[in-house]
């Protein structure tokens, strides 16, 4: 009860800490009729620094709150037709009616500027073409010229720090959180306008009842018949090269289509076109816990953390139909279908320094891998969604043949990985709404069955000592196969009471699965190391919501409580648990907006959290060559306390967004993990039941900003995350504590018509402390410079320079990258003749640093070489 006060003091203390002045008032004529449509302003005495505005309704009613310490400020009345108003009054809560005089406006001749960003209550309206640049091809170069958007390197895009819950073309969902197929490939020419539609709420029967803090993105065409698209073809040299793209789109009121077909092997990863983004579908997946999990790998090479197109060894091939028709009864049939087949290449070294609380352990490994990766997915979903009703149904199949193969130079020794990497699962997700008297009713039901069979062969045999006597083998083989089969289904009522909606919540959940491993080698001498394990999971819930949401308030209260069971046994070791607990896990949000433009918000949650069956195994699997664990201990338990606090200021009229983000979580575990680390590196991972706590803060902000009057668009960001906890090194109790620094900023401008200048710097400090005594801090510095030139309306030129910095272990390295781009356009066809030079200075690896919780990792890693490509790209 203690925790749970002090979650809601601190909720309440963030609210409390603004002060706040509302004045109101009402406009008239001398005729006693109300004046409607003027501009009522607060600002600074004396100044233009406008504190807040209105606008008066049709019955001549105003109403403004300030937040400042000013003792006077300044009102203005403005409105066509009539004298203006200009008064000074005490900054006090207060009613102010006024009569204004009529008075002739004579209005000069004037030039019509459209402003880049508009605001019409949730609706945040950017003009596209305000935004484009010339080199621009597609909606999503246009976005991250957006002030507010943020598009990262995956293709995610955040508003104002945070991610977005829905992607919309024309209102209509065509790719489910998988946006950056669209967003990658949709030409801007066809776009008006991005909409961004503030405190979102998905299913339109709860549009009214369910508020959201979350923000979606709609896409504005042009003309509400597009048929539209784009295809690409290059070839080049260093090695042949090629990379072609055709993607047809199609878009209409009743029918929307997007095919594409995708291949090259110039670094460009199309994987990322296909991944999740949209928040809710990932809270979704992470409920479920039913995604492809890798138990088995060979050892990789950390990947540069810069543009995979200067390292990505690839060759790949992507296809992909979405499809989605509007059917009678507004039901909508969407079918979404993707085949991909891409085999990479990694190659280079990694110098590993292992701390323990007694040495530091040193391992140089040359690694050579290949990637080989083949995934089917499709999708078939009946949806209809109604201020009447809501239903959707979801048929979901995935197939994954992966495999890897890595070989690896150690000291003298040649060690061989060979990996089967394969998943397979079929689901059906139906959710539907409904009203029943002056209630909805909510049932949901997920079913779903998946298989993983995995597979790792290492040549030679590892852990001599453990599998085979201490003598010396030529083989171990590794096999897995895990089956789960889960559900959950529940039925929800929400109902409104004045500013108020609840929604009682009543629901269960079921998983079995069976994990079967063994571990092989070339002696056979090891048939006892194997695993079957049954795991049952159960957990009955009830969860009731309530939401209060009046004039600026937004309050929202969830008090779940959950019955627990678990039951796992091995009949084949004769070892096996039971866990029977209920869990009460309450979260408080408030969200506050202090004036049209500043928003404030906190949270508060207790949440807990149970291990999954890759957390407990009672026999020893071999993750990969230099890897084995045996969890033979407890379920883990893990309690989570977290706050978070943010601050928000959007100013369209102003083009100017702000952001801050905290958030702090306590975490209490039952158990630690022993990593004994042998003189060769490899790592035995075993857990100790104690008790033990992990910290961790996280603070970021961001601050963007465009300056319409020199064509300017300014970014500023920064970044701050501690951890502390505890982990056992070598039987040895270790404190870890981990801190990361980030800054980053952007700036691009138009200095002329035909010049163009985008600068980006981005600043890294790491730096991990053992049982308090600080180890080397790792420094890390990414500049970009990007020069583009126009000759010509049809012409463009432009030179990218990106230069890296990093402190290794016992020197720093420097990298520098420049790339040249020109293109031709001929207008007539609308045709583009690309030639990129990449790597002009050739620049053929690159060496960094990665910290882990016990280890830092030099890493060397082979990059791609100079190479020239021609492109070739035309509209569909």
């Amino acid at each position: 009860m203690k925790q749970i006060l002090l979650m809601f003091s601190v909720c309440i203390f963030s609210i409390n800490s603004f002060c706040q002045t509302n004045i109101i008032g009402n406009l008239k004529t001398k005729k006693n009729k109300p004046i409607s449509g003027a501009s009522v302003t607060i600002t600074v005495v004396k100044t233009n620094d406008i504190l807040n505005y209105a606008i008066s309704d049709n019955k001549g009613y105003f109403s403004i709150s300030v937040n400042s310490k000013v003792e006077q400020l300044q009102l203005n009345i403005r409105s066509m037709g009539f004298k203006s108003i200009v008064k000074i009054i005490d900054n006090k809560t207060q009613t102010s009616n006024f009569v204004l005089e009529e008075q002739i406006t004579e209005l000069k001749e004037i030039v019509i500027k459209n402003s880049p960003i508009t605001r019409k209550g949730d609706t945040i309206n950017y003009s596209v073409n305000v935004f484009t640049k010339q080199e621009d091809r597609t909606i999503a170069d246009v976005l991250k010229n957006m002030p507010g958007i943020e598009v990262l390197d995956d293709g995610k895009i955040l508003y104002q720090g945070k991610p977005i819950n829905k992607y919309y073309i024309e209102g209509l969902d065509l790719l489910e959180g998988k946006y950056n197929l669209a967003n990658s490939n949709l030409p801007h020419k066809e776009v008006v306008k991005v909409q961004v539609l503030e405190n979102h709420q998905p299913i339109r029967l709860l549009d009214s009842l369910v508020y959201s803090d979350q923000a979606a993105i709609n896409i504005k065409l042009k003309n509400s018949y597009t048929f539209t698209g784009q295809a690409e073809v290059g070839a080049g040299l260093s090695p042949l090269l090629w990379d072609t793209n055709v993607t047809p789109m199609l878009f209409s009121k009743k029918r929307q289509m997007l095919t594409s077909y995708q291949t090259n092997n110039t670094g460009n990863n199309v994987v990322k076109q296909l991944k999740t983004l949209t928040i809710d579908e990932l809270l979704e997946q992470f409920e479920r816990n039913d995604e492809k999990q890798d138990w088995l790998g060979i050892q990789q090479l950390a990947v540069p953390n810069f543009s995979e197109q200067r390292w990505l060894d690839n060759n790949i091939h992507l296809i992909t139909t979405n499809y989605l028709q509007k059917l009678k009864n507004d039901y909508e049939l969407r079918l979404n279908v993707s085949y991909l087949n891409d085999c990479q290449q990694q190659n280079g070294f990694t110098d590993t320094q292992f701390f323990t609380a007694n040495d530091t352990i040193a391992l140089f490994e040359n690694k050579y891998n290949q990637l080989n990766t083949n995934t089917l997915e499709t999708n078939l979903t009946l949806q209809k969604n109604t201020y009447k009703n809501f239903l959707k149904n979801s048929l979901q199949f995935q197939g994954f043949w992966d495999s890897q193969r890595g070989n690896i130079q150690l000291n003298t020794n040649t060690i061989n990985q060979n990996l089967s990497n394969r998943y397979f699962k079929l689901s059906n997700n139906l959710k539907t709404l409904f009203p029943l008297g002056k209630q909805i009713v909510t049932l949901n039901s997920y079913i779903g069955f998946n298989k993983t069979p995995q597979s790792l062969v290492v040549n030679p045999g590892q852990f001599n000592d453990l599998l085979n006597d201490t003598n010396d083998y030529d083989q171990v083989r590794q096999n897995i196969e895990l089956q789960t089969f889960y559900t959950n289904n529940s039925v929800a009522f929400t109902k409104g009471w004045k500013q108020f909606s609840f929604s009682p919540k009543l629901g269960i959940q079921f998983e079995k699965q069976n994990l079967k491993s063994a571990i092989l080698t070339s002696e056979n001498t090891t048939n006892n190391f194997k695993n079957n394990l049954d795991w049952t999971r159960s957990k009955l819930y009830f969860n009731l919501q309530t939401q209060y949401k009046k004039d600026k308030w937004r309050i929202e209260l969830t008090t779940p409580v959950n019955l627990h069971n678990y039951q796992l046994e091995d009949k084949l070791l004769q070892k096996g648990q039971n866990l029977n607990c209920v869990t009460f896990e309450p979260r408080l949000s408030l969200n506050y907006d202090l004036t049209s433009f500043w928003r404030i918000g906190s949270s508060a949650n207790l949440s807990n959290q149970f291990g999954t069956i890759n957390q407990v195994h009672y026999n020893y699997i071999l993750q990969n060559y230099r890897s084995l664990q045996r969890i033979d201990a407890p379920l883990p338990e893990m309690q989570n306390i977290g706050y978070s606090a943010s601050l928000g200021y959007r100013n369209p009229i102003k083009s100017l967004f702000f952001s801050l983000i905290y958030s702090n979580t306590k975490t209490y575990n039952n158990l630690l993990y022993n990593n004994q680390i042998l003189d060769n590196g490899a790592t035995e991972l075993q857990a100790i039941v104690q008790d033990n706590n992990r910290f961790s803060h996280n603070i970021m902000t961001r601050a963007s900003k465009y300056f319409s009057d020199f064509d300017t668009n300014l970014t500023l960001s920064a970044n701050y995350s501690l951890q502390d906890f505890q982990q056992i090194l070598n039987s040895e109790t270790t404190d870890i504590s981990n801190h990361n620094w980030r800054f980053s900023g952007k700036i691009d401008t138009d200095i002329t018509d035909w010049l163009n200048t985008e600068l980006e710097s981005v600043f890294q400090f790491s730096n991990n402390e053992t049982q308090g005594q600080n180890n080397q801090k790792i420094t890390q510095q990414f500049h970009k410079f990007n020069i583009n030139i126009y000759p010509k309306e049809n012409q463009y030129l432009g030179l990218k320079t990106e230069y890296i910095k990093n402190n290794l272990f016992a020197e720093n390295t420097e990298n520098l990258f420049a790339d040249l781009v020109y293109r031709y356009t001929w207008k007539k066809k609308n045709i583009d003749f690309e030639l990129q030079w990449s790597n002009i200075l050739n620049t053929n690896n690159y060496r960094t640093v990665n910290i882990n919780n016990f280890s830092y990792i030099e890493t060397n890693f082979n990059l791609r070489p100079t190479q020239i490509l021609f492109n070739v790209r035309f509209p569909l």
